[in-house]
């Protein structure tokens, strides 16, 4: 035995290490998604037997118009939420700046990341009350009313999105502060050397560092994006009239509180194809820009 480890203990160490990993992913995202996706091929209360339907729960979402109003508030998710990696690598920018008191404006673009999700959706609804809220008080400024944002079905999913949208920013400048503090002051030396400033700098200097990091922000952001909830649970339960709803809130309110597993199930299915094309058409961008570039 002690011989068999002397000879392959350069893997079966490792292997002793990341053995517990594995086994906690495939039991926890493998197993649970091939279980989803049967469970999608049953009709199921979540309580009684499984009563095998095929196909049908995907035939019944195609069909149902709720299906693609959330879809569609997905994609609005996606775009905007896009905003949030250049918009938290500018106010990263502004803040790693060896000015005095910026630490102090650092802290105040901090907060919304350290807040939880249920805590800026219940700030953002007061924000939005039309009577008394934030946006009320601006508005009666100039003498005007304030919408009623959340009661609109045209606009909930935007008054949601960037409610969503300020803790995400908050994210993403985190990451790009902690890429700012990992730049090749070589490589930063040698731009000013060669006359880069301002623009040109960022540009041909900082931006190809900060590739990685770009990358995972981006990556983060869109399954974000994809995945949003709780914003919506708080601020508006799908409403009004199932208007702000997105694909994970149709799944949820399906399988909770109208008891059809099967169908949620579904749902989650497509959400996670969804999930699958965007990466892998995405990891497949940044492997071509990395094969270009070598």
């Amino acid at each position: 035995m002690s011989n068999v480890w002397r000879r392959h203990r350069g893997w079966i160490t490792p292997a002793i290490f990341i053995l517990p990993a594995i086994v906690l992913f495939g039991v926890v995202i493998v197993a649970s998604s091939l279980q989803s996706v049967w469970i999608s091929l049953h009709e199921w209360d979540g309580f009684g037997p499984m009563q095998w339907i095929g196909l049908g729960n995907y035939e019944e979402l195609f069909a149902d118009p709720q299906f693609y109003t959330s879809l569609k508030n997905n994609v609005i998710w996606l775009v905007i939420f896009m905003l949030a990696p250049p918009l938290g690598l500018g106010i990263a920018l502004l803040v790693n700046q060896q000015i005095k008191g910026m630490r102090i404006v650092k802290s105040l673009f901090f907060v919304p990341l350290v807040l939880a999700s249920v805590a800026v959706g219940v700030v953002f609804t007061w924000v939005y009350t039309p009577q008394f809220g934030l946006l009320a008080l601006l508005f009666s400024a100039f003498g005007a009313s304030a919408p009623a944002l959340l009661s609109d079905e045209n606009l909930v999913t935007f008054a949601v999105v960037f409610a969503a949208l300020w803790p995400q920013i908050a994210f993403c400048m985190v990451l790009y502060l902690a890429g700012l503090n990992s730049l090749s002051e070589d490589l930063i030396g040698a731009g000013r050397v060669d006359g880069a400033r301002g623009w040109n700098m960022l540009r041909h200097v900082v931006l190809p560092q900060l590739t990685q990091v770009s990358f995972i922000a981006i990556a983060i952001t869109a399954i974000g994006a994809l995945r949003s909830f709780d914003m919506i649970s708080v601020m508006t339960q799908g409403g009004p009239f199932g208007s702000s709803s997105v694909l994970a809130y149709q799944m949820y309110e399906q399988s909770i509180f109208s008891y059809r597993f099967g169908y949620g199930a579904a749902i989650a299915t497509i959400l996670f194809l969804i999930m699958l094309v965007f990466i892998v058409w995405y990891l497949n961008r940044i492997m071509r820009a990395e094969d270009r570039s070598a």
